[in-house]
């Protein structure tokens, strides 16, 4: 069976030659993807061109475009049942541990291996170690299964899930947290190869960018908030303006208050995930009624808090409200994304 290293390359250094010799004296074709890495660099890849397929562009449009661009190369030619495996350019994989991962695609055909890291060692960078703990917490919440390294760029998988690899969303370092997002939604098994943690010089060479980069990973989960918080804006208007107005009611006034206020802000919040965050294709009637039962059981918690917080407590009204939003935003999240807007558009 056909094994094809594919290998996003960005301005490589001659490491990159070392590496497509070594796989090729392994027997694995290699597919190399030159991410608009310009002039200065093309000695590099005419020597690579001497052992590999070298496919690419004049601009650099970021990780996520280089690796669909090769997927699709090796789509169009290679059989399906042949085995792609995916390699940083920059020697942070052990070859064993690549053939290892190719192997187990090889005996599961219909499943997504990764290579994951121990984050424990001494020698792993803190920004590595920080961002692949807050991405597995995000991906845990979003899909219901822990992953141990989700910016693991050693994965393997057959030709014939490609179609669906392409389809999903991302053109830079997102792409990858992506694919294992959608992976869940098309019945992909993630399976994980435990590999040795090598970071050559601090990861010096790697072209991540810790803002522009965090920011397209965790955008799900930040337009999210920021759904959430317009609606909370409204929700808090509306409760403020109307416990004031029923001020003298007691608790009644203050229920009304909060079931008012969340109906107006619910129906937004609905709009705007099923619209901006969620790209929900699941039909507006099923959503709706999966939302409003979610409404009405955040409602029933969120009044049931604030009653508790004011009146055993004695927390202020409007600071028991700010407290209840932020507990019950996580069980929203989950909820929303696993259960009310299941069904998505990949791009």
């Amino acid at each position: 069976m056909t094994t094809v290293a594919l290998i996003p390359s960005y301005q490589p250094d001659e490491r990159l030659i070392s590496l497509v010799s070594s796989l090729r004296e392994r027997g694995l074709d290699g597919v190399v993807v030159d991410d608009g890495s310009g002039e200065r660099y093309r000695p590099i890849f005419q020597k690579v061109a001497q052992l590999a397929t070298v496919i690419g562009y004049g601009v650099n449009r970021g990780k996520g475009h280089a690796l669909k661009h090769g997927m699709s190369f090796i789509r169009d030619h290679y059989a399906k049942d042949a085995v792609v495996v995916t390699v940083d350019a920059d020697g942070q994989h052990d070859l064993d541990d690549v053939e290892r991962c190719a192997h187990e695609a090889e005996r599961d055909q219909g499943a997504m291996v990764l290579g994951c890291r121990s984050f424990d060692a001494a020698e792993v960078p803190l920004r590595s170690r920080f961002g692949n703990t807050i991405t597995r917490a995000v991906y845990r919440l979003a899909s219901g299964l822990s992953v141990s390294d989700t910016q693991t760029g050693l994965r393997s998988f057959s030709v014939a899930l490609i179609d669906v690899l392409i389809g999903v969303a991302g053109e830079r370092y997102e792409y990858e947290m992506n694919v294992l997002l959608a992976c869940p939604a098309h019945h992909i098994e993630i399976r994980e190869v435990p590999i040795q943690t090598i970071y050559e010089d601090g990861n010096a060479s790697s072209h991540f960018r810790a803002v522009q980069d965090s920011v397209r990973i965790y955008a799900g989960i930040l337009l999210f908030a920021a759904a959430s918080f317009v609606s909370f804006l409204v929700d808090y208007a509306l409760f403020a303006a109307l416990s004031l107005l029923m001020a003298g009611f007691g608790g009644a006034g203050i229920m009304s208050a909060n079931v008012v206020a969340r109906l107006a802000s619910g129906t937004l919040n609905f709009a705007l995930n099923r619209t901006y965050v969620f790209h929900s294709t699941a039909s507006l009637r099923a959503a709706a009624m999966r939302y409003a039962l979610l409404a009405l059981a955040i409602l029933a918690g969120n009044t049931v808090s604030v009653l508790f917080l004011v009146s055993l407590l004695g927390m202020p009204v409007l600071m028991a409200k700010l407290v209840t939003e932020l507990t019950f935003f996580v069980v929203s999240w989950v909820a929303q994304n696993r259960v009310v807007f299941r069904g998505r558009r990949l791009s």
